[in-house]
């Protein structure tokens, strides 16, 4: 007996089982949930700004940094930048300037607009702010521009329980150009414009002034990267379209109008950079029975931006 024991001992005991879990894993995982609850989906990032919002809590803004301040030279500019409600600081006035209509129009208008400061200085002292240029006796001081973050402008968008409508510019170098976009994205209902760091037009004054004052209310964001930026906006459910004359799906056909999405513009002459292209979900035509061969950057966003607020209201 004590040998079939030692026997006995010498042998493995019970084997322990899956508990299950290889029959579990042949199981099905149940249906798809909601679009609520898919992480990184529109949908879901819209229900969870409303979760914070009914907490309280605002979500943080990055912001995209900030431009430098910029002179505005002579009495003509001067006067049109303060009539289109440029942001101004400072108005610096010659001493003992002629005092003619110009002047006295500028004088009111930052009196009547009030926080813009009024400083005197001797020519030689605005001839060494303007670089020698010819001031005429008035240099207006723009301050810097805050840029908005990318992502600012979706949150923004989900804030008022609406589907993103973004426009991103790519390789646009005119100020009026970013102007004219500004002013069609505020238009139609759209939440912002994305500019790249480099190689790319800013909030100058030039472009407040396109923007007919629209650009007080139209937050533009600042990129470090264009095509990252697009491919973290893809990440979180967005659709990029990019506008190209060559494009393999027209305007009246493009389904993702409706949804969330962000429309790339390139520029006039060299359209859209490869790998911006190449990150695009589609690349889409504007039909122009006219022959033309391409609409400047402002003329194509208004166009697409129509379409897209024409479907969604």
């Amino acid at each position: 007996m004590a040998a079939n024991n030692r026997r006995m001992s010498g042998k493995k005991g019970a084997q322990v089982g899956s508990g299950g879990k290889r029959r579990r894993g042949l199981e099905g995982k149940g249906p798809t949930p909601p679009a609520e609850m898919r992480k990184g989906h529109a949908k879901q990032r819209a229900a969870a700004t409303k979760a914070r919002r009914a907490q309280g809590r605002t979500p943080q803004r990055r912001g995209g940094g900030k431009s430098a301040s910029e002179l505005v030279v002579g009495r003509n500019p001067v006067v049109e930048a303060l009539r289109e409600g440029v942001p101004a600081s400072t108005l610096y006035v010659q001493q003992f300037i002629d005092n003619d209509e110009r002047v006295r129009e500028a004088l009111q208008l930052a009196a009547e607009r009030g926080g813009i400061n009024l400083m005197e200085a001797p020519r030689p002292e605005l001839d060494r702010m303007t670089n020698g240029l010819n001031h005429q006796g008035l240099v207006l001081q723009v301050p810097p521009y805050e840029y908005a973050h990318p992502e600012d402008l979706t949150e923004a968008a989900y804030d008022e329980g609406e589907d993103p409508l973004i426009v991103a510019l790519d390789g646009v170098t005119d100020p009026r150009n970013l102007g004219a976009v500004v002013r069609s994205v505020s238009a139609f209902g759209g939440h912002g414009v994305v500019v790249p760091e480099r190689r790319s037009a800013g909030m100058t004054a030039g472009a407040w002034k396109t923007s007919a004052g629209t650009a007080a209310r139209t937050p533009v964001a600042r990129a470090t990267n264009l095509t990252r930026a697009l491919e973290a906006y893809k990440k979180a459910g967005i659709t990029v379209v990019g506008l190209a004359a060559d494009g393999e799906v027209e305007l009246g056909d493009l389904a993702a109008l409706d949804g969330p999405v962000v429309i790339v513009v390139g520029s006039e002459g060299k359209g859209l950079s490869r790998l911006v292209g190449e990150t695009c979900d589609f690349r889409v035509r504007i039909p122009m029975p006219g022959g033309a061969e391409s609409l400047n950057a402002g003329v194509a966003a208004g166009i697409v931006l129509y379409e897209a607020a024409r479907r969604r209201s």
